[in-house]
């Protein structure tokens, strides 16, 4: 099983906010999730990230691999 840490989309048409999950690479992208890390609105100024960094370095760590756009999401 290959495990992703990527965006979960929420939110309504033209107001989007995500949600930064751990899932299997094969699922749908507002599919079936392992764990909520943290979310991401950037609709709102400025744009508001929470994310939990010790879950984030534990799934790294385990062989999590992140998108780029979470990958950046975490830079920051």
């Amino acid at each position: 099983m290959s495990v992703r840490i990527r965006l979960k989309r929420f939110g309504t048409k033209k107001k989007p906010h995500q949600r930064i999950v751990v899932c299997d690479k094969r699922c749908a992208r507002d599919g079936k999730t392992i764990e909520e890390i943290g979310y991401y609105d950037p609709s709102k100024t400025p744009p508001v990230l929470v994310v939990d960094k010790d879950r984030a370095k534990y799934w790294i760590s385990n062989g999590a691999v992140p998108t780029d756009i979470v990958k950046n999401l975490l830079k920051k």
